[in-house]
């Protein structure tokens, strides 16, 4: 049986033992400064973090993808993030599989029981037709929640990848993972409640894993979200200044050519840095899989 006092994200925490006694804004005070650790906490895993995006990295380019599983507020970080991937760089809502302990259900209702299965777990990510190609993340504040356990050793018997994301210094299912990120952060301002510091360091994480990988596979040029998906007015605005700044065209030209790109934003940048024909510039994108740097290259752009 676990001796759940032994993790650190389930012991009390000195500084707010005495929390209810305070007046408001010193509640607020408290729980600030806890909450500016989780930065700090961070920082000293950057090497792990790098090392798993270089996991993902590989995986999308070799057609593999990006498989998030946790259950409680892990579960749900992995689902948000997935999500918002999709709008973001305008990738298939594929590319990033997600598993949460209880299904969709979980997502507004607690069905807690669900973490507790090893067999659950291996259950659902057979599911998804897992390959070697893939890459798992397992998302547990506590290291050891054995739904996540389930899922990463079908995952490592399938040939895949697996990375763990946890916030104790010696999670249980490190033995499971290629990759292990562990931000330290400590008893919560709330004993136990790790949808707080923890979940914030698990959001922070997940979003430099999906982010930089998205750099890295040619979703992003310079600082600008180049796969937008242009579903509203406001997006076709954003769309024709990513266009004109990024080319030095004045706004009306962008527009012009965004429209001809058919609202492509990768093939409209090309388009107008090189200007070359949009036949040729798709032909080329496709080549280079939409990566716009690549495609400068060949056609003999700046890039």
């Amino acid at each position: 049986m676990m001796k759940f006092d032994k993790l650190e994200t389930e012991r009390s925490n000195p500084r707010t033992r005495n929390i209810d006694e305070l007046p408001t804004i010193e509640m607020l005070r408290l729980m600030n400064e806890e909450d500016a650790t989780v930065p700090l906490s961070v920082r000293d895993v950057l090497a792990e973090i790098a090392s798993a995006v270089e996991l993902c990295t590989n995986a999308i380019e070799n057609g593999g993808r990006i498989i998030y599983a946790g259950a409680g507020t892990s579960g749900r970080l992995g689902v948000l993030d997935a999500a918002e991937v999709v709008p973001t760089f305008g990738v298939s809502k594929d590319l990033f599989v997600t598993l949460m302990a209880g299904g969709n259900d979980a997502l507004t209702t607690p069905v807690e029981q669900a973490e507790d299965s090893e067999d659950l777990g291996a259950s659902e990510v057979e599911k998804t037709s897992i390959t070697a190609n893939d890459v798992v993340v397992g998302i547990t504040a506590s290291g050891r929640t054995p739904f996540v356990g389930g899922i990463l050793k079908y995952a490592r018997k399938k040939g895949a990848r697996t990375i763990l994301v946890c916030n104790v210094g010696d999670p249980g299912l490190k033995d499971y993972a290629d990759v292990t990120i562990a931000v330290r952060t400590g008893p919560e301002v709330i004993t136990g409640s790790t949808r707080l510091k923890a979940g914030t360091a698990q959001k922070m994480v997940l979003n430099m894993i999906s982010t930089i990988t998205m750099v890295k596979v040619g979703r992003v040029f310079g600082n600008y979200m180049i796969g937008v998906k242009i579903l509203n007015e406001k997006l076709v605005d954003r769309a024709t200044r990513i266009v004109s700044e990024i080319s030095d065209l004045p706004y009306e030209e962008s527009a012009k050519i965004l429209e001809e790109s058919g609202r492509d934003v990768p093939l409209a940048i090309l388009m107008a840095l090189t200007g070359a024909k949009k036949e040729e510039c798709e032909r080329i994108l496709k080549k280079n899989r939409g990566n716009i740097r690549l495609s400068l290259k060949e056609l003999g752009g700046v890039s």
